[in-house]
């Protein structure tokens, strides 16, 4: 017999670790959350259905074909907008947002031009489909000769920022233009891969209320509806835009320990338009990357430790799962990191370090 639910299926475009943990947080609501892989064969969509997505693009296929084409594909136009940079900067500029001074890179003969408006050192960027480091270059007039032929047209050229730290803001924002953010998290990026992420309760409340009123805007703008998140360059106290994420985001995992509700049931109740408190940091909490990192059982010998382990294959460079801790004592989450220290590889020492300091 089928099970009988409250609510109408929601499916999400890509089943990965984020289609997934948003499928763990609708279970208990009795949400039913089917992620699907891009290939996967034609089904009969239920009118009532919802489609939303773990990721910004994805590749031509019936099954997305069919879904794109859905009348409740959530935030639809949204996505090829956010996932080309250059649309995406455009976007910001035309709502007055701060982001690094940017231009595009027409011919190969540009670059003096480049290096005189921009800057002697930029950033360069493909518009789609780099991630995580992927698809970007440190530039400067020493070794422009990497940028080849075939990225012309292809690619932004971006200021190179030597910014004081980074941050992030998660937040959602519901049908009726009601808004929750998670409080601002600290991110520690290495190689170009996020590996830490801090959020402590004695915020920067300047710095919160300047990233909200931001990330606010942003989505009014698109009239979104769900959970978006917004990378920020800290400079003097003052907040520059690196890249939007319109869906869950690897920086706002802390949020299954140490907040009230999840950024991934959020992103479910915004959905489905379901009433939402505010949202409250409950404790200090810290997420650890495991980037390329074989599974030690040990990691659960720690009391506060709440392992994701993804399934994936372990290679080098690749999100194989993650770790939360959470405690409202200060000292006890430190001590617990010091003993989560000793079971991580020593490429992780030095964020380790890192973070302990931000909690200090």
């Amino acid at each position: 017999m089928q099970k009988s639910t409250l609510y109408p299926t929601i499916y999400v475009l890509g089943n990965g670790q984020l289609g997934q943990m948003l499928r763990y947080a609708g279970a208990p609501l009795d949400i039913d959350v089917q992620p699907l892989a891009f290939t996967e064969p034609l089904f009969v969509l239920p009118d009532d259905a919802i489609i939303t997505t773990e990721i910004e693009r994805w590749e031509k296929t019936p099954l997305t074909e069919m879904l794109a084409n859905h009348p409740q594909f959530i935030n639809r136009n949204v996505f090829s907008l956010l996932a080309d940079r250059f649309s995406q900067k455009k976007l910001l500029d035309e709502l007055n947002l701060s982001t690094s001074p940017w231009c595009t890179l027409e011919s190969l003969g540009e670059w003096q031009h480049i290096f005189d408006q921009i800057g002697e050192k930029v950033v360069v960027k493909r518009r789609t489909g780099g991630y995580d480091g992927r698809g970007q270059w440190i530039i400067s007039k020493e070794n422009q000769q990497i940028i080849t032929k075939d990225l012309v047209n292809n690619v932004i050229v971006e200021k190179f920022i030597p910014f004081d730290y980074e941050i992030s803001l998660v937040g959602a924002r519901f049908k009726n233009g009601d808004t929750r953010f998670y409080s601002i998290t600290h991110n520690l990026q290495q190689d170009g891969i996020l590996r830490y992420s801090v959020t402590d309760i004695d915020l920067n409340s300047l710095l919160q209320q300047k990233a909200e009123q931001m990330l606010s805007k942003i989505m009014h703008k698109l009239e979104y509806v769900g959970v978006m998140a917004m990378e920020c360059f800290v400079i003097n106290e003052n907040l520059l835009i690196n890249e939007l994420a319109p869906r869950v985001h690897n920086s706002g995992h802390w949020t299954q320990s140490g907040c009230v509700i999840s950024q991934f049931e959020l992103h479910l109740r915004a959905l489905l338009d379901l009433p939402t408190p505010p949202l409250q940091t409950i404790m200090p909490s810290v997420m650890v990357n495991l980037i390329g990192t074989a599974h030690n059982s040990q990691w659960l010998s720690l009391p506060f430790v709440q392992l994701h382990w993804y399934g994936k294959t372990v290679r080098q460079g690749r999100k194989v799962g993650h770790i939360n801790l959470s405690h409202p004592n200060k000292k006890v989450l430190l001590n617990q990191l010091e003993q989560l220290g000793q079971m991580l590889p020593v490429d992780y020492q030095s964020g380790l370090n890192w973070v302990i300091e931000k909690l200090s």
